[in-house]
């Protein structure tokens, strides 16, 4: 998920364990939401049971990646020639390939579709120190694409964290993002509740921390947390009920299903907090709007609920300005989870995108 959404779990769960201990109303409060959460509609499609039979891709500093492919059945097709095209979904931070689910669903089969966990998420290995960094991560989806994707044209799709990894990706290789009349590779781009700079994540933490808390304390308290990461982690999980509903409260900006709060609680919880601490440094330095122009050479739609508390839709009304032509979809309500709250409008709006990217190219 999301910048903050970990670090406010982690936050959450060694401000709030100590303050529903000694505050009898504060327990009341979570309690009730938690039980909010749970009285919820539940989907019964089993959230994250979507596998392939992994293949390891080695980064440039030899990190090994956890890479996932689905390819197409011959006996299914999809409108629009998708059946030529390779889909590339990158997730954001502190998830895992898994929370593109209702995605995977939705092309399984139909669409040759790739899923990676980043470097030193999911089932990817550790990052070396100090190379926990968007520029690094956007080097990383080129080792991806030439190992797994060496030819014919691809559209990127990133959440969070991913659509920062595309960005430094384009920034590196803008050759890619033009017509493939003139060599290019990348045919359509979806950039979702995601940004290309100006983010502050001390502010993201500002939501879990009391009221008088704001500024530098979040970098402090990053800092002092890192050196006890082991310690947090604990606390963590001593504090789950609370970081549930800090899930769900920053996570999705209207009620669903308790599985989906669940669903990605689980992924956070198995985020380890020195990954976190690792890549905080990296927000705050971001800015790739210089060169996320690069993206208007091709379809690129960009995705965010209005009810987004972490990258909010500020940041996508930005990158819209910044990118000639792109499409802006703004999904009311929803929050930083999108891709699982409001999943049939962005795979509609992916099935819109693959179907402008696959016709544009094919008439270039």
């Amino acid at each position: 998920m999301s910048i903050a959404g970990r670090v406010g779990q982690i936050t959450a769960g060694t401000l709030g364990a100590a303050a529903v201990a000694g505050a009898a109303r504060g327990a009341v409060v979570v309690k009730r939401r938690r039980r909010a959460i749970a009285e919820r509609p539940e989907d019964r499609t089993p959230l994250g049971a979507l596998r392939s039979a992994p293949v390891t891709v080695v980064t440039s500093d030899g990190v090994p990646l956890h890479v996932e492919i689905d390819e197409v059945d011959p006996t299914q097709t999809r409108t629009g020639g998708g059946n030529e095209v390779t889909l590339v979904f990158v997730h954001g931070f502190c998830l895992n390939l898994d929370c593109w689910h209702f995605q995977r669903a939705a092309y399984r089969g139909l669409v040759r579709s790739v899923f990676y966990d980043q470097r030193s998420h999911g089932r990817s290995g550790r990052g070396p120190i100090g190379s926990a960094t968007i520029e690094q991560l956007g080097d990383d989806l080129l080792q991806v694409l030439d190992a797994v994707v060496p030819e014919g044209p691809v559209i990127l799709v990133g959440h969070s964290m991913g659509g920062m990894t595309i960005a430094a990706f384009a920034e590196n290789n803008p050759e890619l993002f033009a017509p493939r009349s003139e060599g290019g590779r990348i045919i359509g781009t979806a950039l979702i509740s995601t940004t290309a700079g100006g983010l502050d994540p001390s502010k993201l933490l500002i939501p879990v921390l009391p009221a008088k808390l704001s500024g530098g304390i979040a970098n402090r308290t990053i800092k002092t947390l890192a050196k006890g990461h082991g310690m947090v982690d604990r606390v963590r999980a001593m504090g789950a009920s609370v970081a549930t509903v800090f899930t769900d409260v920053f996570a999705f900006g209207d009620a669903v299903p308790a599985a989906y709060v669940d669903f990605v609680d689980g992924i956070l919880s198995q985020t380890p907090f020195e990954v976190v601490a690792e890549f905080f440094p990296s927000f705050r330095r971001l800015d790739k709007f210089a060169t996320i122009n690069a993206l208007g050479r091709i379809p690129t739609t960009i995705i965010c609920g209005t009810g987004d508390r972490l990258t909010g839709i500020g940041h996508s009304r930005k990158l819209h300005s910044y990118i000639p032509g792109s499409r802006l979809v703004e999904c009311e309500k929803a929050g930083h989870m999108v891709i699982l709250e409001r999943h049939g409008q962005v795979n509609a709006e992916l099935d819109q995108l693959l179907a402008s990217a696959t016709r544009d190219a094919a008439s270039a």
